[in-house]
């Protein structure tokens, strides 16, 4: 079950390109002993709804730490960040809770599945700490897995499933709940390139049907599919390239 959007959004930008993220000079910075490190160093950025956009940059540039922030899984030191016109310095950790769960999906390079569980638990995690009825989550969870062609595989554990089939899981997991940021972290990373392949086409479908997609990214090749592709280093972005 895909995010329903206009069609006048779909495969591009919105028209009146509105920020769905914004952010004003911000800074994050980590004590290392007796040193601080600034891994995020005076960053501006917005984002409109609907952008395709890669994050590249060397080992130790920030991507992660900016992606860790987009995704409010860590407060910045200082500076700005609106999510869908929202201050969300201004949020309660509940409150940031609530909002990463309904407006952000996450897919990361090493899936973070629960092995315990099988393909269709998985999916229906988030929905379950949402308080969605079990029957609906059921359905909800076997119809996402069916669209990644999972359809055989919802009742394997997994350990019994590829790294392509693990990350496939993961992307239903992460777009179950129907957000509208879609923010992947090296999702090939862990993969053949023919698996790889069948993850970049799904998450580019997603995108046509109007999610927001940020990729990070150290493949030059897939970097390059991006319709705008920002490069950092040393904590900041110092190229933002669009077409």
């Amino acid at each position: 079950m895909w995010p329903t959007v206009s069609p006048q959004s779909r495969s591009s930008p919105s028209a009146d390109g509105a920020a769905i993220l914004r952010l004003e000079q911000l800074t994050r910075t980590f004590a290392v002993g007796d040193q601080f490190v600034r891994a995020l160093d005076g960053v501006d950025l917005q984002v409109a709804a609907g952008e395709y956009i890669s994050l590249m940059g060397p080992s130790g540039s920030g991507k992660s730490t900016l992606l860790n922030i987009l995704g409010l899984l860590d407060r910045p030191t200082s500076g700005e960040y609106w999510l869908a016109g929202e201050q969300t310095s201004t949020m309660s950790d509940d409150r940031l809770a609530d909002t990463r769960q309904r407006e952000i999906g996450f897919v990361f390079q090493f899936f973070h599945l629960i092995h315990r569980m099988t393909a269709v638990e998985n999916v229906e995690l988030p929905m379950m700490l949402a308080g969605v009825p079990p029957a609906e989550r059921r359905a909800r969870a076997r119809e996402v897995l069916q669209r990644m062609g999972l359809e055989a595989r919802i009742n394997h554990r997994s350990s019994q499933l590829s790294g392509g089939e693990r990350q496939r899981v993961a992307i239903a997991r992460a777009v179950v709940m129907q957000p509208k940021i879609l923010l992947a972290d090296e999702p090939t990373g862990n993969l053949d390139s023919v698996s790889g392949g069948e993850v970049i086409r799904i998450v580019e479908a997603l995108h046509e049907e109007g999610l927001t997609l940020i990729v990070v990214t150290h493949d030059q090749a897939l970097g390059s599919r991006a319709h705008r592709r920002l490069l950092m280093r040393d904590g900041r972005i110092v190229q933002d390239v669009s077409g």
